[in-house]
């Protein structure tokens, strides 16, 4: 009798280890299933967080902007001078809110003598260009101006009239 109650309480512990590693094992095998889906679904925010990096980048988040390469029509100086209400020359820098005779010298100076130079430009190379000329230049915010230019040289005239009125100082 004795040995049977071994044999007994040894065929139990036996069946209650097979049933605890069991356990274990799915569960293990369920948080690695969770773990493996929340590692997939950082893979897509992180994905999503790079396309918005680029849109916002590229300015394509504001007034239906794209990344696609930039598109030149005939300047039309009566459209341009109508819409924005003043005289508008083609690549004049001063058209950028923001941008006033001073600026617009330092940019050319720097090399920035169109509507496409400007709007090629990183916002980074614009601080750049204004830090270097110094403390009277460094205050200003060049955020928009690449943004506006391309407005400018794609000739949406509209487009950027109603988007400068939003803006304040040549800021969002």
């Amino acid at each position: 009798m004795g040995a049977f109650l071994v044999l007994l309480v040894g065929l139990i512990g036996v069946l209650l280890g097979y049933i605890i590693g069991k356990s274990a094992l799915n569960s293990n095998s369920k948080e690695a299933s969770e773990v493996e889906k929340l590692k997939r679904r950082v893979a897509v925010l992180l994905s999503e967080n790079e396309v918005l990096k680029a849109k916002i980048a590229s300015g394509s988040h504001v007034l239906g902007f794209s990344p696609e390469p930039l598109v030149h029509p005939p300047f039309d100086h009566d459209l341009a001078s109508s819409v924005l209400g003043k005289d508008v020359e083609e690549n004049d820098l001063k058209v950028i809110e923001g941008v006033g005779p001073k600026i617009e010298q330092l940019f050319k100076t720097s090399g920035i003598l169109t509507w496409k130079g400007l709007a090629e430009m990183s916002v980074d190379r614009c601080n750049e260009i204004l830090n270097k000329a110094g403390d009277q230049f460094a205050r200003h915010n060049p955020s928009t101006w690449p943004r506006q230019a391309r407005l400018a040289y794609e000739g949406k005239w509209r487009d950027l009239k109603v988007w400068q009125e939003s803006l304040q100082g040549g800021l969002e």
